[in-house]
């Protein structure tokens, strides 16, 4: 059995309630703050660096690049880089990403939705802390 059959036997008993399990990080990596907003955009389809900076209100350039490598390292991220002066870099999504990013966004607008139960909800608790 060489090294990537190995690989593939331990992740097909993938469980991500497993400590060690490698699920954990890439549940992490999609679910981020800012995992969930790029994927999303990238939904919209390509975008460039500064595209993306837009459209995700709030992230860093640091927080911005370290999602999009994450991302990229873990397969929903394509990154292409143009040879031209001044340089010109585009991200989009792969298959595995544009699935991974359906997922996220149906979450992310349900939070949207829930918004206003969730706010009630705060105030019957905080209430009845008092």
């Amino acid at each position: 059995m060489d090294v990537s059959e190995s690989l593939i036997a331990k992740l097909a008993k993938a469980d991500v309630n497993a400590p060690m399990c490698p699920s954990r990080g890439v549940l992490e990596h999609v679910t981020s703050r800012w995992g969930v907003l790029v994927l999303a955009a990238l939904l919209a389809g390509t975008h460039r660096f500064s595209e993306l900076r837009r459209t995700v209100g709030g992230v860093s350039e640091k927080m911005l690049a370290q999602t999009l490598q994450t991302l990229e390292r873990d397969g929903f991220v394509h990154r292409h880089a143009h040879p031209v002066i001044p340089p010109r870099v585009d991200y989009s999504l792969t298959p595995l990403g544009e699935e991974a990013a359906r997922q996220v966004w149906g979450l992310a607008r349900w939070t949207e939705e829930k918004v206003p139960q969730v706010l009630e909800a705060r105030e019957q608790y905080d209430a009845a802390r008092t």
